[in-house]
């Protein structure tokens, strides 16, 4: 899932470099650490031009306070992103921090020795960097006591609708508390014309979440927990089967668009954006990246967007305030220079987050950041996040790698009828296994 934001579309293919400038270093690093010459290259995969600047901006004014270094902003597409890292990491040009979505990846990451280990510099002089983040989210990226990224946002996963065609269907977001509602609704918006879902079945990523929230509200955390490490019945417990089911019974439904399985994520979203679909299972940033990658470039109007969480599930063992979602953070490669950890520092403090926050770009980690937030369909990803009783991780990210692609596999094939739940359990635990 790989999310991110995770999944966020392609539009910037060239290299960002920001403005460089004068004035001493300073928080973790003394003035004579600063190089008349550094470099810190920065890749990320974000594509909306208004945080795009928000991040240029930071940078310049990092620039302007730090003499001689030089925050480079480098950008890859984030199916390229996740196909190049690997070899990226392990040759000359690997950058120096790049966008993470932890769990089984991250941990392999630092297992390949290919990352820096942030423990001691976040721990220094009492914890305190340590200590100006949400506990969960430094949680999230710690493996054996050891930190290897630097927290950014968090996130969750769920549904964006478009109120005028949910009106002109006949179908109340309100409505929508369980799973049947939810097929119901399904139903109805067809009977009325109306394309029910954009889907990515392209990337198949985005896709895993109707499988993994299922999981969630059928099996609950120890369900999936067990699963996560081979105990019990694992990923054939009659729960996770029964999710499969209930997706197989979503996709006989056909609430897709034509040719839904070779659509990419930035197609889905623009389809969203230009009113072509009435709903998007998605991340909290949907507002902007809708607009985004919309035909005409703006998208649905904010005021026709409204959002509701991932149904119960009836009888189900999980919560329906468990969430799903993401825990996105900074990695920092072996060879970083010490610039890299002290820019990762003012990047993420709380003022910094704070400003990010106010434009919807993020659900901070920073404490005190929280108060940033004004946009009412990030405040609500965030009250919901809040109110959490369970966040899970995207699974094809939590569970690494090699299981993850399988997860995504597995869901596209079931979702679409080519495989039975049954079959795609099978298949997922017999990659679990063989890790």
């Amino acid at each position: 899932m790989m999310m991110f934001e995770r999944g966020l579309a392609s539009m910037h293919a060239a290299k960002l470099t920001a403005l460089a400038a004068a004035a001493g270093m300073t928080l973790l690093f003394g003035p004579e650490t600063a190089s008349a010459e550094t470099v810190v290259k920065w890749l990320h995969l974000e594509t909306v031009p208004a945080y795009l600047k928000q991040w240029e901006d930071i940078a310049a004014k990092y620039e302007t306070e730090h003499p001689g270094v030089d925050v480079q902003l480098q950008f890859l597409e984030n199916e390229a992103f996740k196909a190049k890292l690997p070899t990226l990491l392990q040759s000359d040009d690997a950058p120096h921090f790049f966008y993470s979505w932890g769990g089984g990846v991250l941990k392999q990451q630092a297992e390949t020795g290919a990352l820096k280990d942030l423990t001691e510099a976040m721990r220094a002089d009492g914890g305190a960097w340590e200590k100006s983040y949400n506990p969960a989210a430094v949680k999230g990226f710690t493996f054996e006591d050891r930190i290897y990224a630097v927290p950014f946002k968090m996130g969750t996963i769920s549904f964006f609708y478009n109120k005028e065609l949910f009106q002109k269907g006949g179908v109340k977001a309100e409505d929508i508390k369980s799973w049947d509602d939810f097929l119901t609704a399904v139903k109805t918006l067809k009977e009325a014309g109306i394309t029910p879902i954009a889907g990515g079945g392209g990337d198949k990523w985005p896709l895993h979440f109707y499988w993994s929230y299922l999981v969630m509200r059928n099996g609950g955390q120890q369900v999936f927990e067990d699963a996560k490490n081979n105990e019990g019945e694992g990923f054939l417990h009659p729960a996770i089967l029964k999710a499969g089911e209930q997706l197989a019974e979503l996709g006989k439904l056909e609430p897709f668009q034509g040719g839904y399985l070779g659509a990419n994520w930035p197609q889905t979203l623009g389809l969203f954006g230009d009113g072509k679909a009435a709903m998007i299972l998605s991340f909290e940033t949907t507002e902007a990246t809708q607009r985004a990658n919309s035909g005409d470039g703006k998208g649905l109007a904010p005021e026709n967007i409204g959002r509701f969480p991932f149904p119960a599930v009836e009888g189900g063992a999980g919560a329906a305030t468990d969430t799903l979602g993401g825990l996105n953070g900074w990695a920092v490669t072996k060879n970083a220079p010490p610039e890299a950890l002290d820019f990762l520092r003012y990047l993420t403090n709380a003022e910094n987050e704070r400003l990010m926050a106010s434009t919807g770009m993020i659900v901070p980690v920073a404490v005190g950041a929280e108060e940033g937030i004004t946009n009412p369909l990030v405040r609500a990803s965030a009250d919901q996040l809040a109110a959490s009783t369970w966040h899970q991780n995207y699974f094809d990210q939590d569970l690494g790698p090699s299981v993850g692609r399988v997860v995504n596999d597995a869901s596209v094939e079931i979702l679409s009828g080519q495989m039975s739940s049954e079959e795609g359990a099978r298949m997922i635990q017999d990659a679990r296994e063989l890790e």
